[in-house]
């Protein structure tokens, strides 16, 4: 596996920032004025030593080739991932061959690529020894299934009561009731180990006095939640996929247990959700031979990035294994290659193409509140005070979603654009539609958009 001819663009490197002052401080340290002894191997093992407002300079180190995405290591205090550093040294390493020349690592980062690669065999041992004994003892699995499978339905239960009491009493009257009535809620459903339900309960509370038009999204959300609820308790009686879906919906945890499907993975896009307790990163990737679309999931603890990261528009050679249900979501398994340039992008669709997309996937999943879908040929347009992507061939359009027009990548994607149709990757649903990623007409790398 060789690294050294391989050389991403400044896009792709600060693709990986966890935010934007990141990319900014990460930008100014992309020069080779602050860096000294810096240099690279086969391997895929970048290192360099950054000057910093202190007399010792920061030891900078990036594991490339790591099976789960880049890895970083810097003495630096920062608690972002990859910290402005790293950036920097990968900016410094995606420029001119002669300021990061191959050579052989210095200790502290050889001692580092060992111990990392030493955790990581451990790893895989300690997985499958765990993996061994819970097929040594499928009884005792049973019996834990079931009985967390008793809790869930009890609070699957009691939830449905409760949203009989509150039609009972009118929507009108979940506006004076307060937040602390759905908070309660939704903590008897993690009591009753039902986390997808306690989601969407507290996002219920949210929805009283929240604007115009408040009680009919209310109705829809406690119909979804209802049928969520009425889904769990008649599983039995479910098609194997649709009973799959529900209990990914109500919080049960899955295992990745698909075939691993083997290819050339471009990164599609990749961008954080926070809450109070989890930091959740999402990933899209598109095979280019098998042409599915795959989402990987990271989480970290709250106000910290989780560790997977990976360049948005390079391609993976690596295994990938869905878990099951009407959902796209997978596991990224063994990586046979550092990310690398790839000239493929995913094959696009009208905006009605991608609206009966959306329609369709709903039947395998009513909860589902958006699908992947890339947009050929489409040209950012104001509609009144909003924004739409227009079919530069035909005469239909999406909205952009009120979140996609409050960000910044609305005016990269429009700067791309300069009125020319362009190929853009996103999230289509009820919504509208969010962009993510997207591709001028004819050769050019992906602008990331999130």
């Amino acid at each position: 596996m060789t690294q050294q001819g391989v050389r991403w663009s400044a896009e792709q490197v600060l693709a990986l920032a966890p935010d934007a002052a990141s990319r900014k401080a990460g930008s100014k340290l992309g020069a080779a004025g602050p860096w000294s002894e810096a240099g690279s191997c086969d391997e895929g093992t970048v290192w360099g030593l950054c000057k910093g407002s202190g007399s010792k300079p920061y030891q900078t180190v990036v594991d490339i080739a790591d099976a789960t995405g880049p890895a970083y290591k810097c003495s630096c205090p920062s608690r972002k991932f990859p910290c402005k550093h790293a950036l920097g040294l990968l900016l410094l390493w995606a420029g001119e061959d002669a300021a990061v020349p191959a050579g052989s690592p210095p200790d502290w980062a050889a001692q580092w690529m060992e111990g990392r690669r030493k955790r990581t065999e451990e790893k895989r041992a300690a997985d499958a020894s765990g993996a061994a004994s819970a097929s040594a003892d499928p009884e005792a699995a049973r019996r834990r299934a079931e009985r967390r499978a008793e809790r869930v339905t009890a609070g699957a239960t009691e939830l449905e009561q409760r949203l009989a009491d509150l039609l009972r009493g009118g929507l009108a009257s979940a506006e004076g009731a307060g937040y602390g009535l759905w908070e309660e809620t939704a903590a008897r459903m993690v009591d009753a180990q039902a986390p997808g339900l306690a989601a969407r309960v507290r996002e219920l509370g949210a929805i009283p006095g929240s604007g115009p038009g408040w009680p009919v999204r209310l109705l829809e959300e406690c119909a979804l939640l209802h049928l969520l609820d009425q889904g769990w308790l008649r599983r039995e009686q479910l098609p194997d996929g649709l009973a799959a879906t529900v209990r990914s919906r109500i919080g049960l945890p899955g295992a990745a247990d698909g075939p691993p499907l083997r290819d050339h993975w471009l990164v599609l896009a990749q961008y954080d959700t926070a809450d109070a307790r989890l930091t959740t990163r999402r990933i899209w990737l598109h095979g280019a031979d098998s042409r599915r679309t795959a989402l990987i999931l990271s989480y970290g603890a709250a106000g910290r990035a989780p560790e997977l990261a990976l360049p948005v528009g390079l391609a993976l050679d690596a295994e990938v294994s869905a878990y099951p249900g009407a959902q796209q979501r997978a596991s990224l398994g063994e990586q046979f290659a550092p990310p690398a340039p790839t000239p493929v992008r995913p094959p696009g669709m009208t905006t009605a193409e991608a609206a009966a997309h959306y329609g369709t996937a709903l039947r395998g999943d009513p909860w589902l509140d958006s699908v992947p879908v890339t947009l050929d040929r489409v040209i950012p347009t104001p509609a009144g005070d909003s924004w739409q992507l227009a079919d530069a061939d035909g005469d239909t359009a999406l909205p952009l979603t009120p979140s996609a027009r409050s960000r910044p990548g609305l005016w990269r994607l429009v700067a791309l654009s300069g009125g020319a149709p362009v190929k853009v990757f996103g999230e289509c649903g009820h919504r509208g539609f969010t962009p993510l990623t997207a591709w001028p007409e004819g050769e050019g790398e992906a602008v990331r958009l999130c």
